[in-house]
């Protein structure tokens, strides 16, 4: 008798709509469910937690049968295939720059079992959209239009009974589930069950002010999807699959951000330096502050301590939730590339080592966009004004003040201005942010010249 099939999970956290089952289910074998804990992808932190929960919650649903193993996919995989003499091993397929490093690296392990590839965490997999002549688009609005003409599949008819599930018990490579980092951070409920609530709940109840409301951080307005988007708790052509019959302009903006995640997995798949370095090469050359100065100015931007209470109402959500609002995560971006003069991958790493959402392209090239080295980028005379900012989109304060517990008696939208001056305990702003917007544009307008 043949041995089972290794189901190797990754950004695949799920067993609803995963392609790969109707795979197994074809060949007539029994299945392994494998998850590897990898420490090139394991970093302590919120997201590294979050795994941990949508793990145990994958093992529930399997009823005990992930077989949860740690080191080296490409000494993990092809042991266990072999100590279980497996006939295959299915993957989503993973187009990040490391794991198709690392996949390209098991299926040359695996010598005569096949690593098969079925689907990835995308509506439309990175390489699939593409301009007449065969090249990549560099531009968003264009890639969307060739993206919606695409089109995707439906959801796979899946679930925990599509195949038959192999006991991992007395499995050498087996490990228990890893207990939680000890981190003071509220996360979100994990797995798919919760991942299929929150869409269902948003759907039915928020969506219809998902165009006007997204951009407002004292307003629950968002999805909250991405943490399960980040490790496949829920497809996204699930949440297109619902969309389907709407036209609505909650319904249209919704699928334009999950083409942007799309888009973005595109660029990094054509380009992986740019996870890295800038896209767009000019920006070699512009000139960033250094020295003890500025590492003081990216302390206070990280603690949420600059001054300006958008900026610091951001970053505190940050620490506190391990996710920030998207408008507010382009300001304080902003703030740092354009008021503060600093790196943009500063703030990157900064970002990821705290975002239980954190995605590699969608992070380093949402960066770009702002600090304008990117695709489609903001322009380099857009430098957002956080005062303003904060006015716009947090109206009563309300966001300001869940944050900054030093601001909550200051009332209405006067605490985004401060006429009064700060109150003790809060910092004086440490930048004139009419003065630094002048440095930064005369920053690049050095490199528009020499470019």
């Amino acid at each position: 008798m043949p041995g089972p099939a290794l189901i190797w999970f990754r950004r695949d956290l799920r067993l609803h709509d995963l392609p790969q089952l109707l795979d197994v289910a074809d060949e007539g074998a029994g299945a392994a469910a494998v998850f590897v804990l990898d420490d090139t992808l394991l970093r302590p932190g919120p997201r590294s937690t979050f795994l941990l929960r949508c793990l145990r919650a994958l093992d529930d649903e399997l009823g005990g049968r992930l077989l949860v193993a740690h080191g080296n996919p490409a000494t993990v995989i092809p042991q266990l295939a072999k100590e279980l003499d497996a006939v295959a091993v299915h993957i989503s397929a993973d187009y990040a720059p490391y794991g198709a490093r690392r996949d390209r690296t098991v299926e040359a392990a695996l010598g005569d079992v096949p690593l098969v590839r079925t689907g990835s965490p995308y509506a439309v997999a990175p390489g699939r959209v593409v301009k007449a002549d065969g090249t990549p688009y560099r531009v968003f609005t264009p890639y969307r239009r060739s993206w919606l003409d695409h089109g995707w599949r439906p959801p796979a008819a899946t679930d925990v009974t599509t195949v038959s599930w192999l006991d991992p018990d007395g499995t050498s490579a087996r490990i228990p589930i890893p207990a939680d980092d000890d981190i003071a951070v509220e996360l979100p409920p994990a797995g798919e069950a919760a991942a299929l609530r929150r869409w269902r709940d948003f759907r039915d109840h928020d969506l219809d002010r998902y165009d006007t409301d997204r951009d407002r951080p004292d307003l629950d307005g968002t999805s909250r999807l991405s943490p399960y988007l980040k490790f496949g708790c829920v497809h996204p052509r699930t949440v297109l699959h619902d969309l389907r019959a709407r036209t609505d302009a909650g319904a249209t903006t919704l699928r334009s951000e999950l083409c942007w995640r799309d888009f973005y997995a595109d660029v990094l798949h054509h380009r992986p330096d740019t996870a890295y370095r800038n896209y767009n090469r000019r920006f070699d050359a512009i000139r960033y502050d250094t020295g003890p100065e500025a590492d003081r100015a990216f302390s206070a931007w990280k603690q949420g301590r600059t001054g300006y209470p958008i900026v610091d109402a951001g970053m505190r959500q940050l620490l506190a939730e391990g996710w920030m609002h998207n408008r507010v995560r382009m300001v304080v971006a902003s703030f740092l590339t354009k008021d503060l003069h600093l790196p943009w991958w500063w703030g990157a790493q900064h970002f990821m080592a705290h975002l239980v959402d954190g995605d590699l392209a969608s992070n380093q090239h949402n960066w770009q966009w702002t600090a304008g080295s990117g695709t489609d980028a903001a322009p380099y005379f857009r430098v957002f004004n956080p005062t303003a900012q904060g006015e716009k989109f947090d109206p009563t304060g309300e966001y300001v003040r869940r944050w900054v517990p030093e601001l909550r008696g200051i009332a209405d939208s006067r605490v985004h201005r401060l006429p009064d001056g700060p109150p003790p305990g809060y910092p004086e702003p440490i930048v004139d942010h009419a003065h630094e917007r002048q440095v930064a544009l005369a920053r690049y307008g050095e490199i528009s010249v020499s470019g």
